[in-house]
């Protein structure tokens, strides 16, 4: 199992950042120790001191494939969920400045936190999707996938061309806007529309 991530998929979490608007999708790989299953505690990592949360709705892949066309994507992915991706944001500055790859501020052990699982159903209309992120009780975060850069189905198409999808994959959509700094003793809950998929704490 791989998670495929895809950054900087939301224009105005570009711009926060300072990054140029993409023109096709940026994508990076956390491998699967990455994953920390629901409710687990977060241990913050001792190698930074500046740990962001970014939340993201995320897909599993249901069916192997290759090279998949977009008009036939939607048959790749059965269930939604929403997750965090942390980032050691000082670390990849500071690897991002030396043009080096940033994979240690992005694909740690536990950097993936993914909540329980819903079925697509027929009925789901992909393009008006609400999530959030509280933390400690507070709105930190909020998006829809209307403003997506790039729709569910582009990316499953984008990323075939490059990984083969296999049952069981993760794919992190890209994060909205509002980003921000982790402490330990924070508190973390995170919605799709009004059901609530993900909760833990940073320890």
């Amino acid at each position: 199992m791989k998670i495929i991530c895809v950054g900087r998929n939301y224009a105005d979490h570009a711009k926060e950042l300072k990054n140029e608007v993409p023109t096709e999708p940026v994508l990076f790989m956390k491998p699967k120790n990455a994953l920390l299953q629901n409710n687990h505690p977060f241990y913050y990592p001792e190698f930074t001191s500046n740990l962001h949360y970014e939340c993201e709705l995320v897909l599993r892949v249901s069916k192997n494939g290759k090279h998949v066309q977009e008009k036939f994507a939607d048959k790749y992915y059965d269930q939604i969920s929403v997750g965090i991706d942390f980032t050691a944001r000082d670390i990849q500055d500071r690897q991002k400045a030396k043009g080096l790859p940033w994979e240690i501020a992005k694909a740690f052990d536990n950097s993936a936190i993914v909540g329980k699982f819903l079925p697509i159903t027929p009925e789901m209309d992909k393009k008006d999707i609400n999530f959030c992120l509280y933390k400690n009780k507070t709105l930190a975060q909020q998006g829809n996938t209307k403003d997506l850069l790039f729709n569910f189905d582009f990316l499953v198409a984008y990323i075939s061309k490059y990984f083969t999808l296999n049952i069981g994959d993760l794919i992190f959509t890209g994060t909205p806007a509002g980003v921000g700094p982790t402490e330990i003793g924070d508190s973390f809950e995170a919605f799709i529309e009004n059901d609530s998929l993900l909760e833990f704490s940073v320890k």
